[in-house]
């Protein structure tokens, strides 16, 4: 079983969380350093959607946002067909879910419950497709790539 690979994709979670929350440490791996540039280059791009979604999709999913971001990870996949950009996207719907959450003032809490969903959807779920694709170490080799 490969715990090391849902524990660095909670790391890595976590710290993307954190620092769309406001927390501007140093990020703790290159991995986690991509994955920032990466995210937030998508929701620069892709502003007024990722907002909109949120908005909606925090109306619709009441109490428990990390269960109505489980529902949206199988829909973001139904197809069969994960990859890097999908990956990224969830990053970047997820900052953008703990942003709002935590301008409302659901606490770190909240903020935790969605990056332990990330890393069990990714780091345990799919963790044959993050090693088929290397990893993290991957993510981090496509800061200078774009999708």
């Amino acid at each position: 079983m490969s715990c090391w690979l849902r524990k660095e994709t909670l790391a890595l979670a976590e710290d993307y969380i954190r620092f769309c929350t406001g927390d501007q440490r140093t990020p703790p791996s290159e991995s986690a350093e991509a994955m920032r540039r990466l995210a937030k280059e998508m929701e620069r791009q892709h502003h007024s959607k990722f907002h909109s979604l949120s908005q909606s999709f925090l109306t619709a999913c009441g109490a428990d946002p990390s269960a109505c971001l489980r529902s949206v990870m199988a829909v973001l996949v139904e197809d069969g067909k994960l990859n890097w950009g999908r990956v990224v996207s969830l990053f970047t719907f997820t900052g953008v879910l703990a942003t709002e959450l935590f301008s409302r003032g659901d606490g770190p809490e909240c903020c935790s419950r969605l990056a332990e969903t990330i890393a069990d959807y990714l780091g345990a779920e799919n963790k044959e497709w993050l090693l088929e694709n290397e990893g993290w170490w991957k993510n981090h080799r496509m800061v200078h790539k774009t999708f």
